[in-house]
């Protein structure tokens, strides 16, 4: 016999508990303090106040804009690994490792390698048709010592410049960098030196170019580009001074990089964008490319009166 005030009689008279909007299986007291629906604890994220269930968090988000950066990327809170510039560190080790091996040399890894003759830089053979050497002698080093000085100066100064641009603005203006440290080779570098062929490698130009960016943005944020200007002069009168150091690829470089720099943190204001963000990203975009342009025009200049000066590059 059964006692009415317990029980089954009772059990009848107690209404069903909720069951959570993400999983019907799963009964819940709990609730989200945002939009009031029931949810399991799994379903459920710390809030300011009380707790807030998934979906409301992740509208939450999307609701908040992003913070940009001085170049127009986005700043995420945690500071991002800078995988453009160890991904540039890292071809440049492996083709002198390529060239190494080729050579069986530490220090004059250019002596018997292939990869070194096919891609170090030399005005006449561009002009020959081997335009891959514009970019390729960017990866290529005269011996360990080389290798080491410059890849410590991208890892210093490329890290933050990264940081601050955003990966694809950097390997833009540092890939434009590179191509303006060829191209003032071209330009000013004679194809026959000292009885023999010129040759030119090694990824300062690029690297020159990092620091003419470092000193831009600087001046954008409104901040003292008196260490790195310092730093910059102090190369240049290493480049001039010491003999094998390609001054014209320096200098190149540096020109390069601040122009293509300036045109992602100047362009858009002197031309009016204001607060359109789509507009600024659009101008930016094009002064880069206006400064890619210039840096093929001076190439294919060089190319034309070296052919007319050499005919038989033409051939």
């Amino acid at each position: 016999m059964t006692n009415p005030g317990w029980g089954g009689g009772a059990a009848e008279g107690i209404p069903p508990q909720p069951r959570c909007v993400r999983h019907q299986d799963r009964p819940t007291s709990l609730s989200c303090n945002r939009c009031g629906r029931p949810a399991c604890p799994d379903c459920l994220r710390e809030a300011a106040v009380g707790y807030q269930c998934v979906d409301c968090v992740a509208a939450g988000q999307r609701d908040i804009r992003p913070v940009r950066g001085v170049a127009g990327n986005t700043v995420s809170q945690t500071p991002p690994v800078p995988v453009v510039t160890y991904t540039l560190m890292g071809l440049n080790v492996l083709a002198f490792l390529a060239t190494l091996v080729q050579s069986r040399s530490v220090m004059n890894n250019q002596v018997g390698s292939s990869i070194f003759a096919d891609w170090a830089l030399n005005p006449g053979l561009v002009a020959s048709g081997e335009w891959f050497r514009l970019i390729g002698s960017g990866f290529l080093h005269f011996g360990i010592l080389h290798l080491a000085v410059n890849m410590y100066a991208l890892y210093i100064l490329g890290r933050d410049t990264e940081i601050v641009m955003g990966r694809s603005r950097y390997i833009s203006v540092y890939l434009v960098s590179l191509l303006g440290g060829s191209a003032s080779v071209m330009a000013f570098q004679p194809v026959f030196s000292g009885g023999g062929v010129s040759w030119t490698a090694g990824a300062s130009g690029a690297i020159f170019g990092i620091m003419g960016a470092q000193a831009v943005i600087l001046l954008r944020l409104r901040r003292s580009p008196v260490p790195i200007i310092s730093v910059i002069a102090i190369n240049v009168i290493i480049s001039i001074s010491l003999p094998g150091i390609s001054f014209w690829g320096h200098a190149g470089g540096l020109l390069a990089g601040a122009a293509a720099t300036a045109a992602f943190l100047y362009a858009p204001q002197w031309l009016g964008a204001g607060q359109d963000r789509e507009k600024s990203v659009r101008i930016g975009w094009i002064g880069l490319g206006a400064v890619t342009v210039v840096m093929f025009g001076i190439i294919v200049m060089r190319v034309v009166q070296l052919r007319e000066q050499y005919p038989f590059l033409a051939a």
